[in-house]
């Protein structure tokens, strides 16, 4: 497992983008559902860099970042995101390949590749890999386990944000929720001794979710391109535009986060689609 990043070790907050579900192509033409995969994420960041306050301590790509296994994709999400001059946090999701992704993405100097990052003065964030090669659904293995308790341990002093691919809890779309996080009950037994843990942050599931789980937040957040719609057992896509979020974590444990979509309805699906 990588080291440890040290981030702004003096600031009292820390400002996140949770940039997740690129699925970029090798081809920058090619489109998922209707939708030019790269054309979306480029109108999500053009978008965030026209705000009044830009800037961002860090960004949390939280899986599929591409979405065809040609592994071109990862040089055009680390060439779209240079613009925003922050360090680049990415976690695998089950459409990216390793370890492909590592090696393409460590070139990138502002790409980092570490798991650990304590944030400021009063936060860490640990990023998990719960993809299993070849399979849509996610676990987290006993060795992921057995890191993530430790740097809880590690640092029960500080306030934890958790960030991984898959979702815990279920969006009631049948289609969907076979491919969650399949041991999530072993997860939250980790978990319950650490008082400490303000959230839980991931993609996966292309729609919105700010809930509870065994006392903790979770939060998702939409993709960067196509969207599911929520409460559909059948795969059925929604209108609903990209979208990201923005977290920022303060001083006495409380995060505050608001998800944004492009105010254009420039990027519409197929809805004759069937799945993907």
């Amino acid at each position: 497992m990588q080291q440890v990043y040290e981030l702004k070790k003096e600031a009292t907050e820390i400002r996140l983008l949770q940039l997740t579900d690129m699925h970029l192509f090798s081809d920058p033409q090619a489109k998922l559902l209707g939708i030019n995969t790269q054309a979306s994420f480029q109108a999500v960041l053009d978008e965030v860099m026209a705000e009044p306050q830009p800037h961002f301590d860090a960004v949390l790509a939280t899986g599929d970042l591409i979405q065809d296994s040609q592994v071109e994709g990862y040089d055009y999400f680390a060439q779209m995101v240079q613009p925003l001059a922050s360090p680049v946090f990415w976690l695998e999701g089950n459409h990216d390949e390793q370890p492909q992704m590592h090696i393409k993405l460590a070139p990138y100097p502002y790409i980092c590749a570490e798991k650990q990052i304590l944030a400021g003065k009063h936060w860490q964030i640990l990023l998990l890999n719960s993809q299993v090669s070849g399979c849509p659904s996610g676990c987290l293995s006993k060795e992921q386990l057995i890191w993530l308790e430790a740097k809880l341990a590690e640092h029960s002093e500080r306030f934890c944000l958790i960030a991984l691919h898959h979702n815990l809890l279920p969006t009631h779309c049948a289609w969907l929720d076979q491919h969650c996080l399949q041991n999530g009950e072993h997860f939250a037994e980790v978990l319950a001794p650490f008082k400490q843990i303000k959230a839980i942050l991931h993609g996966h599931i292309h729609q919105t979710v700010d809930s509870d789980w065994h006392g903790i937040r979770v939060l998702s957040t939409p993709s960067t391109c196509i969207q599911f719609k929520p409460n559909c057992d059948e795969f059925t896509l929604d209108l609903l535009a990209p979208g990201w979020r923005e977290l920022v974590l303060k001083a006495d444990g409380q995060i505050e986060t608001v998800v944004k979509r492009l105010k254009t309805q420039t990027f519409l699906p197929n809805l004759e689609a069937k799945g993907y």
